[in-house]
């Protein structure tokens, strides 16, 4: 069987070494690789296409291994697997416990912050910018619980369009 991945990792030494590695640890086989360094994200993060070959069982096994090695999987055979939301939260944020905000987004199933960059304007009112991955078809999901906390916050809030 054959299967194309992509992945997402990290632009610094040994990243690709490291999904590499497992590969025939799994009984796969190594078709391709395309490494594609001029695209990287605002996290620094670069897309690596795979090819593998191998039985079914040994392709899932990889694929729940690049998960716990921490590298999303963000599409399997031209099926987007995971996508990005970008929110934005505006008020007195630190103030209303930053961590409690991060711990409760990241609670949510197949959801995970990868990004949070504040802004501060004074001592009272500043400007956070989330990123967001999270699995297809969580996106509403995510909406509603960044809304269900802004409201306890009195933050405003303004989602991606």
């Amino acid at each position: 069987m054959k299967m194309n991945l992509v992945l997402e990792l990290l632009d610094s030494p040994g990243q690709l070494l490291r999904i590499l590695e497992p590969i025939s640890t799994f009984g796969a086989n190594l078709v391709t690789v395309i490494h594609k360094r001029d695209y990287k994200n605002e996290n620094g993060k670069v897309p690596v296409q795979l090819t593998l070959e191998g039985e079914q069982a040994e392709l899932t096994g990889l694929i729940n291994k690049f998960e716990e090695l921490g590298f999303s999987v963000l599409e399997m055979d031209g099926v987007i697997r995971k996508e990005k939301i970008t929110t934005i939260l505006f008020g007195d944020i630190v103030d209303q416990n930053l961590r409690d905000t991060m711990d409760r987004v990241n609670a949510l199933e197949g959801v995970v912050i990868i990004g949070f960059d504040i802004k501060l304007n004074g001592e009272e009112e500043s400007t956070a910018l989330i990123n967001i991955e999270a699995d297809i078809g969580k996106k509403q999901m995510v909406f509603d619980k960044i809304a269900e906390i802004a409201e306890e916050k009195n933050l405003l809030v303004i989602n991606e369009v």
